[in-house]
């Protein structure tokens, strides 16, 4: 490694590892918990037939905006958000020390996804603070209609399907195989806590997973049916299930999952290694 590329990478290890960014990513994770369990809440409501919200993030972060000291709290997840898109940068360009084996660099490229995540989700909240109608299952619509209408767009959107699939597989078998746990500062939880933390993070990104795989199944109808409609993400995978009267329990267990993810992310504020 030259001598610029490594006086870059230490300046930029320092910046990663930097106080004020470790709290404001740790204040992050209480805000995405926030999201997950309000976004769990709506979707209990949809399955039960009493809410016309987008059931996704989208929706749970319009939830917060109604109420009197939403914007407030909207723009506090904001920068929690993009604490966190840029801890997740600094992982993703630097890695942790040592040799990168498959392992270390596939972490280096969830990381980025991670940062993409979290930018989106920043940048929507801003757009709900300033009066927008942000909603992800519309532009996912609007996208795909434009997309099936170009040449080969269809087979793209295809392809797309299926990558949300794999992804959604992936994080089911993520969550319970406990992949997540070496991300834990599992020493400093006490015997009574650290099961049910696991557990907690278990339950949420198999919920996830499901939800995810769902979501890409609908994608890959749609590219087959010519039908935007059903390519709304996360928002018509659970729209679907509530359908469907063995789909409506499904989704009550997506929801507690989800849920659970919620309560996840607030306990990782503590236990998170950053």
């Amino acid at each position: 490694m030259s001598s610029a590329a490594s006086n870059v990478k230490h300046t930029a290890s320092r910046a990663a590892e930097s106080k004020p960014l470790e709290y404001l990513a740790r204040g992050g994770f209480i805000g995405y918990g926030i999201i997950h369990l309000l976004f769990a809440w709506i979707a209990l409501q949809v399955a039960f037939g009493s809410s016309g919200q987008d059931t996704d993030q989208s929706g749970a972060l319009q939830t917060i905006a109604r109420e009197s000291y939403g914007k407030t709290l909207l723009i506090i997840i904001a920068v929690g958000l993009i604490a966190m898109a840029i801890w997740q940068a600094f992982e993703a360009a630097i890695g942790e020390s040592g040799p990168q084996d498959r392992a270390a660099l596939a972490e280096r490229a969830l990381s980025g996804v991670r940062a993409l995540l979290y930018t989106y989700l920043a940048w929507t909240a801003i757009k709900v603070v300033q009066g927008a109608n942000s909603s992800m299952g519309d532009k996912n619509q609007g996208m795909t209609g434009k997309l099936m209408d170009s040449s080969g767009g269809r087979l793209l959107v295809g392809l797309i399907g299926l990558v949300v699939l794999g992804i959604g597989i992936g994080m089911a078998y993520y969550g319970w195989k406990r992949k997540f746990t070496k991300h834990l500062n599992t020493g400093q939880m006490t015997p009574s806590t650290r099961e049910p933390i696991i557990k907690l993070g278990m339950a949420g990104y198999t919920a996830k997973g499901v939800a995810y795989a769902i979501a890409g199944i609908l994608v890959v109808t749609a590219a087959v049916t010519y039908d935007p409609d059903k390519a709304r993400g996360l928002d018509a995978a659970l729209n679907t299930l509530a359908g469907n009267s063995w789909g409506v329990w499904l989704l009550v267990l997506i929801a507690a999952g989800i849920a659970a993810f919620g309560v996840y992310c607030i306990a990782q504020a503590r236990y998170r290694k950053i």
